[in-house]
């Protein structure tokens, strides 16, 4: 399993937006490839990190084009484009 952890920034004032546009686009974060997990998360000043699960390495790298494109949708919104990174899991637990 690998994981893609991707630290962001919104503008102050776009967060409402933000979380309706990531509701749009949900299908197309589920689709990608070798999918596993999505999660989200963010504070009341706009910065957030997205961590995914998928499959394997190969595969993350090999959407990389398909998640720029997702990250463009929210780019009204964003302080600047946030540049993922990308690591082996070596727990993924659930209580």
């Amino acid at each position: 399993m690998y994981a893609r952890i991707t630290p962001y920034k919104m503008k102050p004032g776009t967060r409402e937006a933000a979380e309706a546009k990531i509701e749009e686009v949900k299908d197309q974060i589920l689709d990608l490839p070798g999918m596993q997990r999505f999660l989200c998360v963010m504070n009341d000043d706009g910065s957030g990190y997205i961590v995914s699960t998928v499959s394997d390495k190969a595969t993350s790298e090999g959407n990389a084009d398909k998640v720029k494109a997702i990250w463009a949708n929210f780019s009204e919104f964003l302080e600047e484009m946030p540049a993922p990174q990308g690591y082996d899991v070596v727990a993924d637990w659930q209580g």
